[in-house]
């Protein structure tokens, strides 16, 4: 078994509805952190919500770069992250490797402005990760980590548990993972969906994070990547029994002092 576990909600802020699961999810001990759509209709509300004694210092960044519109201007002008109406519209290979220095500079100014709109809310993001995984592509991911590093705090590695990534896959996300930790560090030591817990064992030590997308109040919350009538909650319990659920600050703060520990 893992020593402990994040279990971690995307897309907070991105309606009223999905800060309402989310509050609910905190509150049933479901989830142990969140991230935040700074860019997002209900982002305010959920910056309000964030000051609940459940939620302080749990809420991180969910940088966007995939849905709705920007935050800077200068990505405006970019064919490769926004239509013509100014939307974004990611045009992108997953496996691109480089990107020119005007989108790079872009990018930089996108995270800058959503990091800050966050903290213009009293939200201090605790650590980062991203929508639709988009600083899974590599160059994405660089700018992400030395943003991250700069703001010192974490970011999430790629996923790296579940049965059907090949081994070209496997092979993409280590590096990835092994860059993304060299440049900013991160919690967790692996990642994976509701799904990839369903179908096969967890890791048998480390901290293990978990990507969740609760979709519905109630006993079971449910989540985005399970089959209709599954419970999230019920899966947990049953693959992760007395594992303890820890955020992003809580689990870094005892790796150091786990550290200086054995420093001493």
């Amino acid at each position: 078994m893992p020593h402990q576990v994040i279990v971690n909600a995307d897309d907070f802020g991105l309606s009223a509805c999905e800060n309402a699961v989310i509050l609910g999810a905190f509150q049933a001990g479901i989830i142990s952190s969140a991230t935040a759509m700074a860019n997002m209709p209900a982002f305010e509300a959920a910056c309000a919500l964030a000051q609940h004694p459940l939620l302080a210092g749990r809420i991180g960044l969910h940088f966007n770069l995939t849905y709705g519109s920007p935050l800077s201007r200068r990505i405006l002008s970019r064919p490769t992250f926004c239509d013509s109406a100014g939307v974004f519209d990611l045009n992108l290979s997953r496996t691109r490797l480089w990107l020119g220095l005007q989108d790079r500079l872009a990018v930089e100014e996108e995270l800058e402005a959503q990091w800050q709109r966050c903290l213009d809310n009293d939200v201090r993001p605790s650590h980062l990760d991203s929508h639709q995984h988009v600083h899974n592509i590599w160059p994405i991911g660089e700018i992400v980590a030395r943003f991250a590093a700069r703001q010192g705090v974490p970011v999430r590695l790629a996923r790296n548990l579940g049965q059907n990534l090949s081994l070209l896959k496997r092979l993409f996300k280590q590096l990835l993972n092994h860059r993304l930790n060299s440049l900013a560090g991160s919690t967790a030591d692996y990642v994976c969906t509701p799904v990839d817990l369903r179908n096969a064992a967890p890791p048998a030590d480390g901290l293990l994070e978990i990507v969740a997308h609760p979709n519905q109040l109630g006993a079971d919350f449910g989540d985005a990547y399970l089959e209709q009538g599954e419970s999230l909650s019920a899966l947990l319990e049953q693959r992760l029994p007395g594992v303890p659920r820890v955020a992003y600050g809580e689990a870094a703060n005892r790796v150091l002092r786990r550290v200086v520990t054995v420093m001493d």
